[in-house]
């Protein structure tokens, strides 16, 4: 009950605060110049900081923005168009593809440079050819790299798993993997991936050279060299700067091409831009800003980040209205805004490896563990986290399958995310659990003031279930990377996260189950279920049809009845930019690829 009424102060403080910033919005700082001796600059916001800069450890979103400015991949996503759309990016067209699924032939385009480095002749950057595009690809299977991104093609290409296990030799040939000539890619799969292309359109797929790689060892991750539409210039904790790439290939932006629709994009200044070849702007900030009051305080202040999210605490200074949602006329005279719910989602999840809370090889410890998951999660209020956290706004629904993905299914039971503490006390004594026999629970998570916030939440969800605080701890960690780095070595028994969809189709966050995704690759929750593993090899061959929905949605039922998870909830996300600055932003899926469409005037 004292862990319930403090979370209650901090919230109400929490809007009390919001309500007297509402004054704020008269004190907007007029946007300055993004103009300087001629020189255009663009400065724009992500609330965390990236873990690397090497494509083949790109696994967060703050990575991945970067990575997709300074390296280029063979595809990539339509600007404008929703839902998204690939379209060649490295590549010259969509790949050739044989009849039965298993070969696809990828002709790259021919006037792509490296950036220069040193490692190159004369210092100059040279062409990009198809041997960089399988190079990079064995990177990921490169025992010594520990790499993230090697869920993606794993058993899915011939001979590359076992070019891994027979040493990882670079000058060995892979059979599925092969550079035709300097332009000429083919990949022969195993069986049927029809996800091949998204793959090929992630960071985890940037194309990197062999020999920058080579001479700069473990120091790419900080001093990348690609091919992209951005050079990195210099790096720091709180800062990337990185500017025009003066070589790259000149590709004009056809803005109806890319999903120009005048109703939703017609006032944003974006025709001005149509032929124009891409990138737009010279310089390029990057600023990593946590905290959410720093990030709003320097957005309005008119001369420094020019773009950045609503954050939670000042959404009714933002808002008029949530249902339609309408700004306040302060925001939109000055501002130019989007909305749209998240390609993602977050929630809470078990390490099934962990003795506490996971499987057992005793059924009856099994079966008590798995009630005592259940049971947590019954207690979870994902309609009091959403009010309280994100003002309402959020969309939630159960299981593991977003609503942003063509397979979600709107009438699938709401039971997983219905709060019922009768239930779940009656489940814990079904099963003989008692207070004090209760285990500790450790709440592992990126340490901020909101996170501290969201498990106090929790803690008073535990108490209705019986949980003293004496055996509720908090487990913050300095930042994401250690966080992460934590989960990955399966040191977490329970935590909290977000996952952003590398590409629109359900089955990516399916692989976060596969067990042979397990740590350190996507699957954190170190999930091992055969039933689920055969349906998810089965429907990865499947093209999209009602039956591979099918599936999925099976899949997604067999992890909602083994409560691994307590999920989710899809966040809806106001983006504000200044009227300055010509723009679509995007977090998700086109994430940073958008960047190279930033003007400033």
């Amino acid at each position: 009950m004292v862990t319930h009424i403090k979370f209650t102060l901090i919230v109400l403080t929490a809007l009390g605060l919001v309500a007297c910033g509402q004054d704020d919005r008269s004190a907007y700082g007029t946007p300055t110049s993004s103009i300087i001796n001629g020189t255009k600059i663009y400065r724009h916001s992500i609330d965390g900081k990236p873990t690397s800069l090497d494509p083949i450890k790109a696994s967060t979103i703050y990575s991945n923005f970067l990575v997709v400015n300074i390296f280029d991949t063979l595809y990539s996503y339509k600007y404008l168009a929703r839902p998204y759309q690939l379209k060649p990016n490295l590549a010259a067209a969509m790949p050739t593809i044989s009849e039965d699924g298993l070969r696809y032939e990828i002709k790259l385009k021919t006037n792509a440079r490296f950036h220069d480095h040193p490692a190159f002749d004369n210092g100059q950057g040279r062409a990009v050819v198809a041997s960089d595009v399988v190079y990079s690809i064995k990177r990921s299977f490169d025992p010594k790299n520990n790499a993230s991104g090697a869920w993606l093609w794993q058993g899915k290409i011939q001979g590359l798993d076992d070019w891994k296990t027979q040493g990882a030799d670079y000058d060995v040939p892979v059979a599925g993997l092969q550079a035709i000539d300097d332009h000429t890619l083919v990949i022969q799969l195993t069986q049927a991936y029809p996800q091949l292309i998204y793959s090929l359109a992630t960071g985890f797929s940037g194309i990197v050279p062999r020999e920058v790689v080579a001479a700069l060892g473990a120091e790419f991750g900080s001093k990348p060299i690609g091919s992209g539409p951005f050079y990195l210039d210099r790096f720091d904790s709180e800062t990337a700067y990185l500017k025009k790439n003066p070589r790259f290939r000149s590709e004009p932006l056809d803005i109806y091409f890319e999903g120009f629709d005048e109703a939703k994009h017609g006032a944003l200044g974006i025709q001005a831009l149509h032929g124009l070849s891409p990138p737009f702007v010279d310089q390029l900030e990057i600023n990593f800003i946590k905290e959410t009051a720093s990030r709003w305080q320097s957005f309005t202040k008119g001369n420094e980040i020019q773009y950045t999210t609503v954050p939670k605490d000042k959404q009714n200074t933002v808002l008029m209205s949530r249902n339609p949602i309408r700004l306040h006329p302060q925001i939109t005279q000055n501002y130019h805004h989007s909305y749209g719910i998240e390609a993602g989602f977050v929630y809470h999840g078990f390490n099934m490896q962990d003795p506490t809370f996971g499987h057992a090889s005793d059924p009856e410890q099994d079966a008590k563990n798995k009630a005592l998951r259940c049971a947590i999660r019954q207690v979870h209020d994902w309609q009091q986290k959403n009010q309280a956290f994100y003002f309402g706004l959020g969309t939630v629904f159960p299981g593991i399958i977003p609503p942003s993905v063509p397979e979600y299914d709107p009438n699938l039971s709401r039971d997983s995310i219905t709060t019922d503490v009768a239930a779940a006390k009656a489940l814990l004594a079904a099963h003989g659990w008692q207070t004090e026999d209760l285990p500790v629970f450790e709440y592992h998570v990126n340490g901020s003031v909101l996170q501290k916030q969201f498990f106090e939440q929790l803690r008073g969800f535990l108490n209705q279930l019986g949980y003293p605080n004496n055996r509720i701890e908090y487990v913050p960690y300095p930042s994401f990377g250690n966080f992460n780095q934590a989960v990955k070595n399966r040191q977490v028994p329970f935590f909290f996260m977000g996952w952003t969809l590398d590409y629109p189709d359900a089955e990516n966050t399916l692989q976060l189950f596969y067990g042979p995704n397990e740590a350190p690759g996507s699957n954190n929750f170190n999930y091992q279920n055969p039933a689920f593993d055969a349906l998810f090899e089965q429907s990865s061959t499947m093209q999209p049809s009602p039956e591979r929905t099918r599936l999925y949605q099976q899949m997604n039922q067999m992890v909602i009845d083994d409560c691994v998870v307590i999920s989710g909830l899809s966040r809806n996300k106001i983006h504000l930019w200044h009227k300055n600055v010509i723009t679509f932003p995007d977090r998700e899926i086109v994430g940073g690829f958008h960047l190279r469409y930033v003007d400033v005037k």
